[in-house]
């Protein structure tokens, strides 16, 4: 019976699969659609009469009469749609609240999830997921086997028992349409455990005895963590012998590739393939079109009206986006959204760049908040991520996490960058790996190698190696102890590392 279940949803995948090839060769007029359907739906709402988006025609009266708005700017009016007010932001009532599962920040996010971006957003970017793969994999079995989602858990906002919050991929899996469910694991009450260790030891014992794993998705350091659980618990050498059957992994929240290797040596097979998908707490945005090219397609139709702000404009005063149709490939732009839960010209934070425009494909490269430019050298998180990669990879070394912050110039010395280094297979000389490291980020970024000449400004960069656990336990300490937890990679200042050299001394 799965068998033919499976078979009548390659067909279904496949009729959606050419939607996604449409909007990809013509995506301005579906951009201009759902532009135009955000403003006349918001219209009537408090936001809508104040900007009076019902004389709004065309997307340059959009941007001109409609300030870039960041989430303090926006936290007022969701303060008031988490108690219940209806008509704030977005028409109607909103009960579902995706909660930030960042570490820059003690406090918490709340992002609204109206049903409309639920539907046309969330839900429909895990279908597009679903279409690539079963376009790109002629035996792929996803709806035939089992998928593990490492979910977070849900809870009721104080004060109105009508509304939940929770990280974005347990509002998912609450909402999972009814045909997934069966080829999903674990059961939903282990999936929205609220005690992530707890949760952690129960899936051990599971998905140990699972034999019929497909498909997983989930942070990489999570994952990681449950991996060596299992293969504890077990004795197995390997995750695929505990699950022989599996074919891909889709991966996002941070870098894959300071993880890429470790993943090999638990999936030891070249038929596994991995897959990155940019699904964020504020929408399902992007995703790997073709299994061989890491590069994801932005998804169009899916009920986000997007702009990009040029890096030149990130810390001015009055910012000026611009449209899809302008942006440049290899340029660096913050994402700036508009979506069915009432975001409007809303900045993530996270920064791209296009490296192909028709199709329009992008890859991530860090987060405004998240660079290193202490002293002019303006490093941003792809240089770390790419940097370390190609040192783990020629040192035969691999990282389990890391973050980076400048070491200021006091009198008599000069400045650099110190490496907070986790290690899953430390290199056999960790100064001879810092200044190979050091070298690749010179190779990767023209303004640290100019920094770095001569050792006029900088000096080689410096890492200190961690005790296995360090990472997880300052997250433990921060409340960050879940399984969308991410580890700053980048901070302009020593605030991070000073905090984590406290803990382990």
């Amino acid at each position: 019976m799965r068998k033919v279940i499976n078979k009548g949803m390659r067909w279904y995948l496949a009729q959606r699969y050419r939607h996604i090839h449409a909007f990809y060769q013509n995506p301005h007029p579906v951009q201009n659609h759902w532009f135009k359907y955000l403003i006349k739906s918001a219209q009537f709402t408090e936001w809508g009469k104040k900007y009076q988006y019902g004389n709004i025609k065309t997307p340059a009266e959009f941007a001109d009469r409609v300030p870039i708005q960041d989430y303090e700017s926006l936290k007022p009016f969701i303060d008031r749609m988490m108690l219940g007010e209806k008509d704030v932001l977005w028409h109607g009532e909103t009960r579902w609240f995706s909660k930030s599962s960042g570490t820059t920040s003690a406090k918490s996010k709340y992002i609204p999830v109206s049903k409309q971006n639920l539907q046309q957003c969330q839900i429909k970017g895990t279908w597009d997921t679903m279409s690539i793969i079963y376009n790109q994999l002629p035996n792929a079995k996803q709806f035939q086997l089992k998928t593990l989602l490492m979910g977070g858990s849900l809870e009721t906002v104080e004060g109105n028992a009508r509304a939940k919050f929770g990280d974005v991929s347990a509002i998912m899996i609450q909402h999972m349409p009814q045909i997934a469910r069966p080829f999903f694991t674990p059961d939903f009450k282990t999936a929205l455990h609220p005690n992530f260790e707890e949760k952690l030891d129960i899936m051990t014992e599971m998905l140990s005895k699972e034999k019929d794993m497909v498909m997983i998705g989930g942070v990489p350091t999570w994952l990681i963590v449950l991996f060596r659980k299992i293969l504890e618990h077990t004795g197995k050498e390997n995750m695929l012998e505990v699950w022989p059957n599996l074919q891909v992994y889709t991966h996002g929240g941070v870098s894959f590739e300071p993880y890429r290797q470790q993943f090999k040596g638990f999936f030891p097979s070249e038929d596994i393939s991995y897959f990155e998908i940019y699904n964020a707490s504020e929408g399902f945005f992007a995703m790997q079109h073709d299994k061989d090219d890491k590069d994801m397609l932005l998804l169009m139709d899916s009920g986000v009206y997007y702009e990009f702000l040029p890096q030149s404009e990130w810390y001015k005063e009055d910012k000026k986006a611009v449209m899809l149709k302008d942006v440049v490939e290899g340029e660096n732009y913050a994402m700036v959204i508009s979506t069915s839960s009432g975001l409007w010209r809303y900045i993530t934070g996270d920064t791209i760049v296009f490296t192909s425009k028709y199709p329009f494909k992008i890859k991530i490269t860090g987060r405004i908040n998240q660079f290193v430019n202490a002293f002019g050298e303006e490093v941003i998180v792809e240089n770390t991520i790419e940097a370390l990669a190609a040192t783990c990879s020629l040192m035969n070394a691999n990282v389990k996490d890391y973050t980076v912050a400048p070491i200021y110039m006091k009198e008599g010395s000069r400045g650099g960058h110190h490496w907070l280094i986790e290690w899953e297979n430390p290199p056999t000389d960790v100064d001879a790996f810092a200044r190979l490291l050091d070298q690749e980020v010179q190779n990767l970024n023209s303004d640290y190698m100019a920094k770095r000449y001569k050792g006029l400004a900088l000096e080689c960069l410096k890492i200190t190696s961690l005790p296995p656990g360090t990472f997880h336990r300052w997250l433990k300490n921060k409340g960050k102890y879940h399984n969308q937890s991410k580890v700053p990679r980048l901070a302009n200042h020593t605030a991070y590392i000073d905090d984590i050299l406290n803990l382990i001394n």
